[in-house]
């Protein structure tokens, strides 16, 4: 069964809300545990005592480590127990397919691939659980004494899918205070809403569009038409993560709980190395934070630093799934960012504002490619397309039809991607003026009825990060 959050939400939100809010505090985290129960064994119920014994085990493993704060030997004995099982996990479920199709290619032999289903959220949750333990062991955060409360925070059904990475620490208190006010409530309600509108109505158009010309369905192909092509998914691929971001940030909100921001405009970066402080920020402070500091980070010799973004790098893209485009995804960006810090960054305030956009703009674009296509020869024709290596016109009239069709969206994906929206909003939420009061409400409730609509008519509705 294809798994739909977004059915979910529909189906069950509203009900969700009105329990945990009239639940005693005690039982708030049951209210929310039982709804991520729900959430699970919508899309693979198989998959829930795995989570339970993982959660069992690194909740034991994090009190030992408090009990037995003394003796370093224990201690980190708990801490790589806990952070084997969680990678583990990660690697048999995500990677085991990969493995044995290239030991298969490289010594010739038949191992029989095994069908692996991957459960909902694993890469995200094993990134969480991994940073709790670690967390402990560092002294960073104590144990959480609750098995109760950590159960919650290890299940919680808003962000499993695609994040943004929650570690403990960041909603620790409030696993216990649950300040649930009316001010939370609309903020969370009016990200959330914000987020929905970014999915459905910006994301799905433009990814429809994609899917065509990735497919070749989209009329005859033309250097124009592979690019309208990439431009789209680059839009659908920004959207569509920030839009569930945001659905997770402001559902967290309405319930009480504060999630860490994951994007802030990245479209807008002048350099890659910025575009990266922007983009996905909780799985770049995770390897920053788990990976590249504890090599070493910037505090060694320049050949160490370079061993330690191309394996930071490599590790990223590897995280993104389990083909060898992504790992050449990661090390794209790991060699654009080792020029940016060793060369270019040094002289990059003398280029024009106008040159440092198209250069990152461009990069960007050309990475999606990379991301994409986990199959390498069709990669190479799309690139080959793009840049005019086919025999293909500059222009054609499909592409042209297209450009006309979709260009207000392009348009409005490009006004959105900026803070210029953000901005209005906030000067329009902060007014005290009824008709402009009145008017924002209603412009919620439009985007609300045009989403709701657009779900009931249309059957393209993917999650593009549920499949990492």
């Amino acid at each position: 069964m294809v798994f739909s959050s977004i059915t979910f939400l529909f189906y069950y939100l509203p009900a969700l809300i009105i329990l945990y809010y009239i639940a005693p505090k005690k039982l708030k985290n049951f209210v929310m545990f039982l709804a991520s129960m729900v959430f699970y064994a919508w899309g693979e119920i198989r998959f829930i005592p795995v989570m339970l014994a993982l959660s069992v085990e690194d909740y034991v493993c994090a009190r030992l480590m408090d009990k037995y704060s003394d003796n370093k030997r224990l201690k980190r004995l708990f801490m790589l127990i806990s952070v084997c099982s969680n990678l583990g996990v990660l690697l048999f479920f995500k990677y085991t397919n990969f493995f044995v199709g290239n030991l298969n290619a490289l010594v010739g032999g038949g191992i029989p691939e095994p069908n692996i289903i991957l459960p909902i959220g694993v890469s995200f949750n094993s990134f969480q659980s991994i940073s709790y333990a670690i967390d402990v062991y560092r002294g960073t955060t104590d144990s959480e004494k609750s098995y109760y409360n950590y159960l919650t925070y290890t299940t919680l059904f808003p962000q499993i899918i695609a994040g943004p990475i929650v570690r403990y620490v960041t909603v620790e208190n409030d696993l216990d205070d649950h300040l649930l006010t009316a001010d939370s409530f609309s903020r969370g309600s009016r990200r959330f809403l914000i987020g929905l509108g970014k999915k459905v109505l910006i994301a799905n158009n433009v990814g429809f569009l994609w899917s065509q010309i990735s497919a070749g369905t989209a009329g005859e192909p033309s250097v124009l038409l592979y690019w309208i092509g990439i431009i789209a998914y680059t839009f659908q691929i920004y959207f569509d993560f920030s839009g569930y971001s945001d659905m997770a940030i402001g559902l967290a909100r309405i319930f009480g709980l504060t999630f860490d921001e994951n994007f802030n405009y990245p479209y807008i970066s002048r350099n890659i190395t910025e575009f990266w402080r922007r983009w996905h920020i909780t799985l770049g402070a995770w390897f920053r934070d788990y990976v590249y500091i504890p090599m070493g980070g910037n505090r060694c010799s320049k050949l160490k630093q370079l061993r330690n973004l191309l394996v930071v790098w490599a590790l990223t893209g590897f995280w993104h799934g389990a083909s060898w485009n992504f790992v050449f995804w990661g090390l794209y960006f790991a060699i654009i960012l080792i020029i940016e810090k060793f060369v270019l960054l040094r002289f990059w305030h003398k280029v024009p504002r106008v040159l440092q956009h198209i250069y990152t703009l461009l990069l960007i674009v050309i990475s999606w490619v990379i991301f994409y296509f986990e199959d390498l020869s069709v990669m190479g024709t799309y690139f080959a397309g793009m840049f005019g290596l086919q025999n293909v016109p500059l222009c054609n009239m499909q592409a042209l039809y297209h450009l006309l069709s979709y260009g207000l969206i392009f348009a409005l994906a490009a006004f959105f991607s900026t803070p210029a929206f953000q901005k209005i909003l906030n000067r329009l939420e902060c007014s005290t003026r009824k008709p402009v009061l009145v008017g924002t409400s209603l412009g919620y409730v439009f985007m609300f009825a045009a989403c709701i609509a657009y779900l009931v008519n249309s059957t393209y509705n993917p999650f593009l990060y549920f499949r990492f």
